[in-house]
């Protein structure tokens, strides 16, 4: 079988399984999501040993730090991928929720009922903690999903993905629903997102390489996030210790992931009193600082920042910092170099933060807490599918109401066209 065959074939079986995925009941998704739980933590062991193939794989390959922290199944991420399926599984089931009705003139009720999108295909990089996630999304809003991780991650996602079959077949499901692709050979993306037929809706997840990749070739849908070019603003008003946490944790907690800090942007009148501060912690914990002219008067030590900078999304301990003469002037920084993911302001006035929340037109827009904050699990998702900066037909990060649609239900009493 060719592989353009081998893709459709796994493609049109995970089709036929969606009708079964989509009337689902709520117990059951429930039952599957809680015994998947518990396989991911009772069998973490085995999926630790088939990630350490691909970790010695990685380092034999001189894969980045970044890349190798988003590559590792530490017991922390085995932990927190397994709460995040419990998570989901307690949720209210979207599928068939009313979102809204009204009545017509002629008696008519015309409503809107949520409804599964179908096939989704994930294709990802990396993490294979995704594979659990997406599985478990997708399924609780009542889709049928095709993997497609990366060879980086390939024994991982293979573990997970048994699992997760091993788990539909106990509770005499398709496993069918869950589908990963059996090659991680790039020409077996190009083939599958031809598909059009088959899958509704495509989801990348990974680098701006990748996400181009997808987008420029796909005849499905794809929703789109090409980088986390993130922002934090110390306003005129902000308390001086806080935005030193705040801007130490948004950089350094965790620098190779999409919400993490990029650019710092610091109002005039805190430069004195704030810069030196914060830049003493955070060259203190290695991050190299590249700074435009009134920052560097401030604080010499820093770099000078070029144009580049301001687009750049690092995923390193490199930070951007620029002294703007209002909020305005951030919010136009912001709006011409910003990448649509998070931005943060740090102010105790309160018309300052309603003004920075209503004009900066990003996905997620944060007062007085750190970047790092912008995911699918702290916003109370359970987990998320990825991180839109796409505004059709979600924005910011993707739980499971997101991966659902609605249909128009129409309840009449023999009305007819006159």
């Amino acid at each position: 079988m060719s592989l353009q065959d081998e893709v459709r074939r796994v493609a049109t079986a995970t089709h036929d399984a969606a009708r079964q995925a989509a009337v689902l009941p709520m117990k059951l998704k429930e039952k599957i999501l809680m015994d998947m739980a518990d396989k991911i933590r009772n069998r973490r062991h085995y999926l630790q040993e088939e990630n350490n193939k691909d970790l010695l794989a990685g380092q034999a390959k001189g894969l980045s730090s970044a890349m190798m922290d988003r590559l590792t199944l530490s017991d922390k991420v085995i932990d927190q991928t397994a709460a995040g399926l419990e998570e989901i599984a307690v949720f209210p089931d979207p599928v068939g929720e009313i979102v809204r009705m009204w009545n017509r003139p002629n008696g008519m009720r015309v409503g809107r009922m949520r409804i599964p999108l179908g096939v989704i295909g994930i294709i990802y990089e990396a993490r294979p903690n995704v594979t659990a996630d997406a599985a478990a999304l997708c399924l609780k809003a009542g889709n049928a999903v095709i993997l497609r991780g990366g060879s980086e991650a390939n024994n991982s996602n293979k573990a997970i993905a048994s699992l997760f079959k091993e788990t539909l077949r106990e509770n005499d499901v398709s496993d069918d629903i869950v589908s990963l692709l059996p090659t991680t050979e790039r020409e077996a993306i190009l083939h599958l997102l031809k598909l059009e037929d088959l899958i509704d809706l495509i989801i990348p997840r990974g680098g701006e390489e990748l996400i181009r990749f997808v987008a420029q070739n796909s005849r499905i849908p794809v929703i789109k996030h090409y980088k986390g070019v993130c922002h934090l603003y110390v306003d005129s008003a902000a308390d001086v210790d806080m935005a030193v946490k705040l801007t130490f944790n948004s950089k350094v907690q965790r620098p190779g992931v999409c919400n993490a800090l990029e650019t710092l942007l610091v109002h005039r009148s805190m430069a004195d009193r704030f810069l030196p501060i914060v830049a003493q912690q955070l060259t203190g914990a290695g991050v190299e600082l590249r700074g435009c002219e009134r920052s560097r008067a401030v604080v010499p030590s820093m770099k000078p920042a070029s144009e580049e900078d301001w687009y750049a999304e690092y995923l390193d301990l490199i930070l951007a910092v620029k002294v703007v003469d209002d909020m305005d002037a951030a919010i136009g920084h912001i709006a011409r170099y910003g990448s649509l993911h998070t931005e943060s302001i740090v102010t105790q006035d309160y018309a300052a933060a309603q003004k920075f929340l209503k004009e900066v037109n990003s996905s997620s827009v944060i007062v007085n807490a750190s970047t790092r904050m912008s995911d699918g699990y702290v916003f109370g998702l359970g987990a998320e599918i990825g991180i839109s900066t796409t505004k059709i037909h979600s924005y910011g990060p993707m739980g499971v109401e997101d991966l659902t649609t609605t249909k128009f239900i129409v309840l009449g009493e023999g009305q007819i066209r006159e």
